[in-house]
């Protein structure tokens, strides 16, 4: 019978590679959140009547994009 060795990550790479995926994951998130308050400051200063136009009404950008702390 053949003795097989499996590969083992060397010291400290699961570490690493779980905070680089938070890091990644933080900022994909900060840049979510910025385009969703670039998206309703944006939004914010259209009159009902374009935002009727497009579909929309002050209580959709309040319920969809506003965001709260």
């Amino acid at each position: 019978m053949a003795y097989i060795e499996t590969p083992r990550a060397p010291f400290g790479a699961i570490s690493t590679f779980r905070v680089s995926q938070f890091v990644t994951n933080l900022v994909e998130d900060v840049r979510a959140w910025n385009d969703r308050r670039r998206t309703y400051a944006e939004l914010a200063t259209l009159s009902p009547e374009m935002l009727e136009d497009i579909g929309l009404t002050r209580a959709d950008l309040e319920e969809n994009f506003l965001i709260r702390g």
